[in-house]
Order: C-alpha cells, then sequence, then structure tokens
C-alpha cells in the first residue's frame, strides 16, 4: 500500500483584482483620497462568511463526518494508492449550516458591490502600482485576494517633474534679459513673483524654494528655466538702437 498524507495544506486565496485611476499632475504631486465602487465577491455581510442563517447552528458535515478531509483508495497495478484531500462540500472546515443563508445560499461569499478609499501617497509616479492586502475577492474559508491599482498621471500644460523638482520654462524678452525685469510664476501653490537679474544668461536657472515635490525630509524645489526670445523682425527704430548697441560692444 502508498499512502499520500494531506499534511498541513495552504488556506486557498481569492483572487487579485486589478484597477487603473487617472490622476491629475497636481494630485499625484500632493497626494490624494479616491473612493471606488468594485463588483466583486466579497464575504457575505449577513452570516459573516459562515453560510449560516443568521440565529441557525452549524452541524457536522455528512459528506466527510466532520473530519474535513476525505480519504480516497485507488487500485493500481502497483498496489492501492490513497490520498487525502479537503471535503468539498464544508472547504476543510468539518461543518456545514444547518440552515444556509439566503443571500449567498450558504457558499458564506456573494457578489456585491464594495466602495474602497484610496490614499494616494504625495509624489506618486506615472505608472506606479498601490496594493491593497485583502481588498480583493475572497474565498470562501479562505484568504482574500489583493487588490491592486495601477495609477496614470496625467502631464501639466507647462510644468515638468524630475524626482523631487518640479520645473517650468519662462520665456522673457530679450530687453528684460538685459536690463532685468519680475515675472508672475504659475506653481502648484499658485503665482509666485520672481525677480529676474539684470544680465541673466539663456538656460539660466532660477530656484523657488520648498515649491516641489513633497518628500520625507520636505520639499524639493521649484526651477524656473529661463529662454531668451529673440525677435525675428525688428522695427526700423528697433533696429537703429540695436546698431547703437552694437557701437557700444553689446
Amino acid at each position: 500500500n502508498f499512502g499520500f498524507g494531506g499534511g498541513g495544506s495552504r488556506q486557498q486565496r481569492g483572487r487579485d483584482v486589478s484597477i487603473d485611476i487617472n490622476l491629475s499632475f497636481k494630485e499625484a504631486v500632493f497626494g490624494v483620497t479616491r473612493k471606488v465602487l468594485l463588483t466583486k465577491t466579497n464575504t457575505c455581510s449577513h452570516c459573516s462568511g459562515s453560510g449560516a442563517k443568521a440565529g441557525t447552528s452549524l452541524e457536522s458535515c455528512s459528506t466527510c463526518g466532520g473530519n474535513g478531509k476525505i480519504r480516497e483508495t485507488r487500485q493500481s497495478v502497483m498496489g492501492s494508492f490513497t490520498t487525502v484531500r479537503e471535503c468539498s462540500s464544508c472547504h476543510g472546515t468539518g461543518k456545514i449550516p444547518k440552515e444556509r443563508c439566503t443571500h449567498c445560499a450558504g457558499a458564506g461569499v456573494a457578489k456585491t458591490q464594495e466602495e474602497i478609499t484610496i490614499k494616494v501617497p504625495a509624489g506618486i509616479n506615472n505608472g506606479e502600482v498601490i496594493r491593497l492586502t485583502g481588498r480583493g475577492e475572497a474565498m470562501p474559508h479562505g484568504q482574500p485576494g489583493d487588490l491592486y491599482i495601477k495609477v496614470h498621471v496625467e502631464s501639466h500644460h507647462k510644468i515638468k517633474r524630475e524626482g523631487t523638482t518640479l520645473m517650468i520654462v519662462l520665456p522673457i524678452k530679450l530687453t528684460d534679459a538685459l536690463l532685468g525685469n519680475t515675472y508672475s510664476i504659475e506653481t502648484l501653490d499658485g503665482n509666485v513673483d520672481i525677480k529676474i537679474p539684470a544680465g541673466i544668461a539663456h538656460g539660466e536657472l532660477l530656484r523657488i524654494k520648498d515649491r516641489g515635490v513633497p518628500a520625507q525630509n520636505g520639499r524639493g524645489d521649484f526651477m524656473v528655466k529661463i529662454s531668451i526670445e529673440v525677435p525675428k523682425k525688428l522695427s526700423k527704430k528697433a533696429q537703429k538702437l540695436v546698431e547703437e548697441l552694437k557701437e557700444e560692444g553689446i
């Protein structure tokens, strides 16, 4: 005779669930709380997963005699083989409802809608996945699966992100580059006035501290990249003035 014991079989697990959510650029930077309504297999709220009608008890499973396992012996040319499997009637518990729950037909689980709150952390990147343990589909007398949320972040029409740093390209006039001026900058915290120093170079960076992406040790910076706009056409007056600047060696 050949015997194969059931041993400590691993508890069954429900299916994982995957969803996608879309975030604005600002929501991804500062974080946001989202609520989603999912239709999936959940633990029956009326019987708390027992499968028994409220007010009734459980009784010994007649299929397995209350053992939770079924021993099967098969004959072959090599002799008899004995296997032990989990009882499908009681899912290995050895107990079945005396009266079945009318809401889940005694299964202990039912397909229902569930509102799930998702807390998206600040600074999340496009394509990142949030995992909520145990918020996937339920399994009768088993562990629920996990919920995976893939994040899609919309791009901003002006602001770009590099790690914890936010950056914007600021076009300025040639005269403002030479003489200096003050410009209003659009940040995610609102508009900020920034002083352009006289004689600034094309491509130079100006920093606004603590207006970037929130992190564990504070916030990143907001960088302003200068783009000097050179006029394609000059009026006769402007051309004459530029020629005078040229004579001055500018």
